[in-house]
């Protein structure tokens, strides 16, 4: 492999962490897509908003955070009809554990790459 080390440099390896119920008969995760909507509802205050923000209809980002409560077995939203909607107190939580854990583990896999790569 001498040689190719510049060749590698120009990659990154990529983290696409899920967190999911293993004892749930539902498909649904929690993972990046649903970590963007709750990030955009902690932002602009309603999942309508968030939805239209990383243009997803408004439909599709309900049922993607109903299949996921199902999923996960826990509330991720509190509504609040036309003043919008906030992260639970588990919405919160998980959302918090999923950035933690996606950070740790793009920074370790980056220094396991490099570690791998070299000559």
């Amino acid at each position: 492999m001498t040689g190719n080390t510049e060749k590698f440099n120009k990659l990154k390896p990529t983290i696409k962490l899920t967190i999911d119920n293993p004892n749930s008969h539902y498909e649904s995760a929690f993972g990046p897509g649903i970590a963007t909507l709750c990030h955009g509802i902690q932002d602009l205050g309603s999942l309508n908003a968030a939805a239209k923000s990383i243009h997803m209809a408004y439909s599709k980002a309900w049922r993607i955070v109903r299949d996921t409560e199902s999923a996960l077995g826990f509330k991720l939203l509190k509504r609040d009809g036309a003043r919008g909607s906030s992260l639970t107190p588990e919405g919160e939580k998980i959302l918090q554990v999923f950035d933690t854990l996606t950070s740790e583990l793009e920074t370790q896999s980056e220094s396991l790459y490099q570690s791998l790569i070299k000559d």
